[in-house]
């Protein structure tokens, strides 16, 4: 994971600075890997938290960001994940609200989620998974997302390979500090991930 400066206090845009550079900057070891950028229409995070112990409460995150490094014959690969944390969306107005607030994404002070893997598990050339440390209200903690299906192909209108596939992990807000409404509203968060990637 890249450093972030965390004390003394910096300013935010020096914070959200240092946030894009561990996505446009790879490290040594992933200069060599072939490089696709995610595209944005194609690619969403997904989270489901059980409300009140009688359903299901659902929201996604439109504005993402960020590199995919690939090389499956040598099974190797990296990923790098800028997360608007303002562009979440339930449907609801007022919770969209809410969530953008201080009790739970804090917004304004975080305005970005990471999520940085170096670690690919791969059967065959087949991405499997992946293992990796988002960031959130800049706490980081540990992130496995499994691959549903992950697959590589010409793209029918411009000729460069796409590389995609759906992803499913679990994690804990209150790790992150969210813990209001605990436990009316679940500590467990589902996430779904859909992303596709385009070789530059």
């Amino acid at each position: 994971m890249c450093p972030i400066p965390q004390s003394p206090p910096v300013p935010q845009a020096l914070r959200h600075a240092a946030l894009l550079a561990c996505i446009v900057c790879p490290s040594a070891h992933a200069q060599a890997l072939p490089v696709y950028d995610l595209d944005p229409q194609h690619t969403r995070v997904h989270w489901e938290v059980m409300h009140f112990g009688t359903s299901t409460s659902r929201g996604r995150f439109d504005i993402i960001d960020g590199v995919l490094r690939l090389d499956r014959a040598a099974r190797r690969g990296e990923v790098s994940v800028r997360i608007d944390t303002a562009a979440v969306d339930t449907g609801v107005a007022p919770l969209d609200g809410m969530l953008r607030g201080e009790h739970f994404f804090a917004s304004r002070s975080f305005p970005d989620a990471t999520f940085v893997s170096r670690r690919l598990r791969f059967e065959g050339d087949a991405v499997t998974g992946l293992e990796g440390e988002l960031t959130l209200r800049d706490v980081s903690r540990p992130l496995s997302l499994k691959a549903l299906h992950f697959a590589c192909r010409p793209h029918p209108a411009h000729g460069r390979e796409v590389c995609g596939g759906d992803f499913e992990g679990e994690l804990r807000r209150g790790d992150f500090g969210i813990t209001y409404g605990l436990p009316l509203v679940a500590d467990r968060v589902r996430l779904v991930v859909q992303v596709e990637a385009v070789a530059r």
